[in-house]
């Protein structure tokens, strides 16, 4: 059974940072590219970053400089850290993992906001 455990989130000042972790089990994690994504209340679900199995990065555009993703296959672990958040980041924050298909974790909401 696959499981994606996502800790980290919760409410933040703008300008602060927030660091999110993934824990994943039932995969070959070294295997699978890993991903965050968000979806904000009445939007659609974005990608905000992803990693292949390789380790090499991608990012959206508006994170781009303020966010890193980085994987630890010994801890079959995702991270995310998140820096000079803005009230525009707020949302629910998705851990996924593509190994043949798609799993997703259940979410952590990470809120910017003073």
């Amino acid at each position: 059974q696959v499981q994606l455990v996502e800790s980290g989130g919760g409410l933040v000042q703008p300008g602060g940072s927030l660091r999110l972790s993934c824990a994943a089990s039932g995969i070959i994690f070294s295997g699978a590219a890993m991903g965050w994504y968000r979806q904000a209340p009445g939007k659609q679900r974005e990608l905000v970053a992803r990693i292949t199995s390789g380790g090499n990065p991608n990012y959206e555009d508006s994170v781009k400089g303020r966010f890193t993703i980085s994987r630890d296959n010994a801890k079959s672990t995702v991270y995310l850290q998140m820096n000079n958040l803005k009230p525009e980041d707020t949302a629910v924050y998705y851990c996924a993992a593509v190994q043949t298909r798609w799993y997703w974790g259940q979410g952590t909401q990470v809120t910017v906001s003073s």
